[in-house]
């Protein structure tokens, strides 16, 4: 009876092994249809068509940077479907390959900068951008520029066009440039924290924040004949631009308050008044003006235009490798403080940097490498691990070029200066051969507390690094000798990779900062330029046509190690997220996190620093 009802029942078993599985196999293809409508949506681009006699209209949205923060599918994904903003930022070279293709495109009739959402930019990259503006406008095109005020870098980029228009309510910040630091001093003493240092070179100011509560003279010194040459070259530019004489626009800037009196207070009219901007126009009579130069909109909304990113997408972008090539010059970009190991979004970490060069240097196809920096330093181990790198692929037959950026200063230069050739911008920070150590002792501050740290140990060195006791002269000469030999070190490389002998060297070391146009006079550079004239220079030692360049980058082995790179931000990030903007002000957020990201997160292995200008935002410029 048992096996008979099991005969009876074993076509309902199959038929509901049928269903379920059915069921699964439903209810897969549906997840996989919702997932593929998910990616078609979120990464789905549609043709893109340029009106004919349009305008384009650059309008940079964040910082303009040289190494594209990495954003994979997943993130990309997921940052759409939560709603989280992807990151503001544009990369330079897309502007530049947009405009040199405008430039070309006999559909586009006018180029429209906005630079209303436009963050940090240095001045070598807007002078970069300049260039390609000037190209062109070469073409017989106009150029027109907009905005509701302009910072400093806003207004630099905009007295390239040949009309600069200003909202009634706005305004031309200028003021020069400067740099001030926090000084923290009496806050450690406060504390009781003793901050050990010891450094080599008597301009060597990048740990003056601890030792001090205002600039020495001798970094004053330093300082002010950097600061007072590129305020010479910005204030050039802009008076060659606007046709204006130098002296005249240099004394409004210092007279503002006089100035704006007689304007009655009105900074917009100011700025008219003195020439910085062509006309005062509310948005509406900006896009009449726009509709009477490029035409009206199809749909009658708006200007006949398209927008920046959109034109990308009709666009061959440079130094891309399409596998068809069979000689190239592999471009690596790297920018923020130099540490040992993998490093997070904007730092250079050692470990990943070095991997790309020998990714290059491994390469039977790259004939030369175009190392593209923009860095105030950091650790000395990890800029030497850097530079063995290079010299590798010196010796493996490979050109080695550097492109400095804004900045290539200490640890920077020590990478750097055995290139077979250096470029860098006249408004280059560079230099700054030196080294400096920092160790903080808390004895006194936990006595403060009545904590007191004591014990034994089996030599008389043991203790040496324990933060709760005192230094004692043997550790702090120890010390110190490993920053004289540090110091050494770095004379050496320098000497050896500029042709110079250690008492030349030695002269203009000290860890005094340089700009481009001086270095260039000292021999720390080779010659004056930007990203493409050091290709240009790599193509020409390496016998590789110039158009063979093409961007390195490490794709991360999976999607864990990809999310890992996200989760490590640097200091500032996490700032903004934990501590609210009415505690910490938005400018004040970057130089306090450059100096924790500094001295909390580089872990060089002997505690040996080579940077400077902690931090590079101290300079204003915006």
């Amino acid at each position: 009876m048992k096996k008979f009802f099991s005969l009876m029942l074993r076509p309902f078993v199959w038929l509901w092994k049928f269903l379920s599985s059915g069921l699964t196999v439903v209810s897969n293809l549906v997840f996989l249809g919702l997932v593929m409508l998910v990616l078609t949506a979120v990464l789905y681009t549609p043709q893109v068509q340029v009106p004919m006699q349009s305008a384009l209209l650059l309008a940079p949205e964040g910082d303009i940077v040289e190494q594209r923060s990495s954003m994979d599918l997943v993130t990309k994904v997921l940052n759409r479907l939560s709603g989280t903003p992807l990151p503001q930022e544009t990369f330079l070279q897309d502007i530049l390959d947009a405009i040199r293709a405008a430039g070309d495109d006999r559909r586009i009739k006018l180029l429209v900068l906005n630079t209303n959402r436009m963050g940090d930019a240095s001045l070598d990259q807007i002078r970069t951008i300049g260039a390609a503006i000037d190209t062109f406008k070469r073409t017989g095109k106009k150029v027109l520029a907009v905005g509701n005020s302009f910072n400093q870098a806003q207004y630099y980029l905009a007295s390239w066009a040949d009309k600069i228009y200003l909202h009634p309510l706005g305004a031309v910040h200028l003021r020069g440039f400067s740099v001030f630091r926090l000084y923290a001093r009496e806050l450690l003493d406060k504390l009781a924290v003793n901050f050990h240092v010891f450094r080599a070179g008597a301009f060597k100011s990048a740990v003056e924040p601890l030792l001090r509560d205002n600039m020495s003279a001798e970094e004053k010194e330093d300082t002010g004949l950097w600061l007072g040459n590129l305020w010479n070259i910005y204030c050039d530019d802009i008076a060659a631009h606007r046709k204006l004489d130098k002296r005249v626009f240099v004394d409004n800037v210092n007279q503002l308050a006089a100035q704006l009196g007689s304007a009655g207070g009105d900074r917009a009219q100011l700025a008219l008044t003195t020439g910085l901007v062509d006309g005062l126009k509310t948005h509406r009579e900006m896009e009449e003006l726009l509709s009477q130069e490029a035409g009206p909109a199809p749909d009658k909304k708006g200007f006949n235009h398209i927008g920046f990113r959109e034109y990308l997408d009709t666009v061959t972008p440079s130094y891309t490798d399409s596998g068809e090539k069979k000689e190239l010059i592999g471009i690596i970009a790297a920018s923020g403080n130099i540490l040992p190991g993998k490093g997070a979004t904007g730092q250079i970490g050692a470990e990943d940097l070095v991997k790309r060069i020998r990714k290059a240097r491994q390469d039977a196809r790259v004939k030369a490498i175009v190392l593209r920096i923009a860095t105030g330093g950091g650790s000395a181990f990890a800029s030497e691990l850097i530079r063995e790198e290079l010299a590798a692929a010196k010796k493996d037959g490979k050109v080695v070029v550097v492109s400095m950026g804004s900045m290539a200063a200490s640890g920077g230069y020590w990478l750097a200066a055995e290139a077979d050739a250096i470029v860098a911008a006249p408004t280059t920070l560079t230099g700054s051969i030196g080294i400096f150590g920092a160790i903080p002792t808390v004895e006194k501050t936990l006595a403060r507390l009545g904590i007191h740290s004591d014990g034994i140990g089996t030599t008389d060195i043991a203790h040496f690094g324990n933060l709760t006791t005192t230094m004692s002269t043997a550790e702090a000469s120890i010390l110190q000798m490993d920053i004289d030999r540090g110091y050494r070190r770095f004379i050496d490389i320098v000497a050896k990779g500029r042709n110079m002998n250690a008492e030349q060297v030695e002269k203009i070391a000290e860890g005094r900062v340089w700009d481009g146009a001086t270095a260039l006079k000292l021999g720390l550079v080779d010659q004056l330029g930007d990203l493409q004239d050091a290709v240009a220079e790599a193509a020409k030692r390496a016998k590789v046509p110039a158009e063979n360049g093409y961007y390195i980058e490490l794709t991360p082995e999976n999607y864990l190690e990809r999310f890992k790179q996200r989760a490590e931000q640097p200091v500032e990030a996490l700032m903004a997220r934990l501590w609210p903007a009415t505690l910490v002000p938005a400018p004040l957020r970057r130089p306090i996190a450059e100096h924790l990201d500094l001295l909390l997160l580089q872990g060089d292995p002997r505690g040996l620093y080579s940077h400077c200008l902690l931090p590079l935002s101290a300079l204003s410029f915006r």
